[in-house]
């Protein structure tokens, strides 16, 4: 509901009831505000209130005002969609004003709303999918390993343009195997983004060893080259100098990876590419993940593509992904027996979610386009307000857009993300914060950690103000515009709040 839409349902006192009747018609959402000259809600008006003004035999010039007293049933702006639904259904109804602390009507939620909730980024299946599915089933190769787990690595290796892929349970079960591969022991170092997931650190645990976080640079929202090369100066003055660095492409968009390449390589230390969230994506025309020495992609339910779960890790040296294969099958030599010599993961993909990922491959350039096209969107039609920082795709990056983001600009940033975030809630819309750094987590208190400059901290900064939109490839042109008029208006309403504090 927009600003404009929300405005037509606020009547005043005078209103006479044939005029309300035309209201509630013109509008179409079952109820009116009656409001006073400071804008504070006084009752409200639904079509049963008139029906029952008409059995009355009261005229149709006869004004709001003398209509029954009533005493609205409300909920306040720091209410969640749980609290709203109680009252709704506690008292049977299906319309519930918001109001702030003065009384004011700034909202309205309506329980149509509640069944169209629209989502973060859902599963987006097709027909493709299901034929290699059916095919699994009718050959009963169902289980870890099969032909459609053959095929899904050849396919998405063939698409980025790398040698070789082993498809695997996640893609946190890559990232581990990959330190693994690259030599990773316990009490080793590791840098890491900070800006990610924890799916993209918690890996470094596993394997024993300390992580160390670098910002992110404002240019791309990624792995800022200026504090990598500080945190590579620290670690050979602390004789630290880590075994790899684990480089983070944000939100579907690839890092600056000619500088993050050219300190690593004069330092001699490898990386390994989390590309969970940016498979579709490039950097200067090369597909992001094949940069470092192995790549990482995710297929979870949330991501560009999916295969409900899974992930893979891609490299153009056959021998170690042919070790990646052999560790996470349990690290089973090859004999007729079980013969164990070192220890193994159970990370492999089984056929069935492979033959789901062949499928899903088929589209992905559309899925791409599409989400693209959402952010286009998004940025278009709120390009007028000001104080909107829009994640940004330097010349050279093409973004997949996996997730649509922003970040509010200015003091109290986090108040009216968290504002924000309430007021799109409410009306059945999901949306999230951007990743909370790893630098700030309780679990990684204590680790080192190098800001974008001495006296700055990007990441922590986009954090504070940072959203997260609908952005699933799967959104209809109603939905994405039901997404931008409740933005649009809680956006608005947070500058108010913020003005008024």
């Amino acid at each position: 509901m927009t600003a404009d839409e929300f405005e037509a349902l606020c009547i005043r006192g005078d209103t006479t009831l044939h005029q309300a009747l035309a209201t509630l018609n013109r509008t179409a959402r079952g109820v009116l505000l009656v409001v006073d000259e400071a804008g504070r809600l006084v009752r409200t008006v639904t079509d049963g209130d008139l029906r029952r003004a008409a059995l009355q035999h009261l005229p149709e010039m006869a004004m709001v005002r003398e209509l029954p007293a009533q005493s609205p049933l409300t909920i306040g702006p720091d209410a969640g969609l749980a609290a709203a639904v109680a009252v709704l259904d506690a008292h049977q109804i299906d319309h519930l004003p918001v109001v702030d602390a003065q009384g004011r009507a700034i909202d309205i939620v309506l329980r149509r709303e509640l069944t169209q909730r629209i989502w973060l980024s859902s599963p987006h299946l097709g027909e493709e999918e299901t034929a290699f599915v059916e095919e699994a089933f009718r050959t009963n190769w169902i289980a870890p390993l099969g032909p459609h787990v053959d095929g899904f690595e050849r396919e998405l290796a063939a698409h980025v343009g790398v040698g070789h892929g082993a498809a695997l349970s996640s893609g946190t079960a890559a990232i581990h195997l990959g330190l693994i591969l690259m030599g990773v022991q316990p009490g080793d170092t590791v840098f890491c983004s900070s800006f990610t997931f924890i799916g993209s650190c918690n890996p470094i645990l596993y394997s024993g060893a300390r992580p160390v976080f670098i910002d992110s640079e404002p240019g791309t929202w990624n792995l800022s080259p200026a504090a990598l090369e500080r945190a590579f100066e620290w670690a050979r003055r602390e004789n630290r100098m880590p075994r790899c660095v684990v480089v983070v492409n944000l939100y579907g968009q690839s890092a600056d990876m000619d500088a993050i390449l050219a300190i690593c390589n004069r330092h001699g230390v490898p990386i390994l590419e989390d590309a969970a969230e940016s498979l579709g994506a490039s950097y200067k025309g090369r597909a992001s993940g094949t940069f470092g020495a192995l790549g990482v992609y995710s297929f979870n339910g949330n991501k560009i593509i999916t295969t409900s779960g899974g992930g893979m890790l891609v490299s153009d040296d056959a021998a170690l992904i042919a070790r990646a294969r052999k560790l996470s099958t349990q690290a089973r030599e090859p004999v007729a027996h079980y013969e164990h010599v070192e220890m193994g993961f159970n990370y492999r993909m089984s056929n069935v979610l492979a033959g789901i990922g062949r499928g899903q491959l088929r589209v992905l350039d559309q899925r791409v386009a599409q989400r693209r096209r959402i952010y286009d969107t998004y940025r278009r039609a709120l390009a007028d307000l000001p104080g909107l920082v829009w994640m940004p795709e330097p010349e050279g990056y093409r973004s997949t857009r996996w997730l649509s983001c922003f970040a509010l600009a200015g003091e109290d940033a986090q108040a009216r993300r968290d504002f924000v975030l309430r007021s799109l809630e409410r009306h059945s819309i999901e949306a999230r914060p951007v990743w909370k750094p790893m630098h700030q987590q309780p679990l990684f208190r204590g680790a080192p950690y190098f800001p974008h400059q001495p006296d700055g901290d990007v990441c922590g900064t986009l954090f504070e103000g940072g959203i997260c939109l609908p952005s699933g490839s799967n959104m209809d042109d109603a939905q994405v515009d039901r997404v931008v008029g409740q933005l649009r208006r809680a956006l608005q309403q947070a500058g108010l709040e913020r003005a008024l504090a």
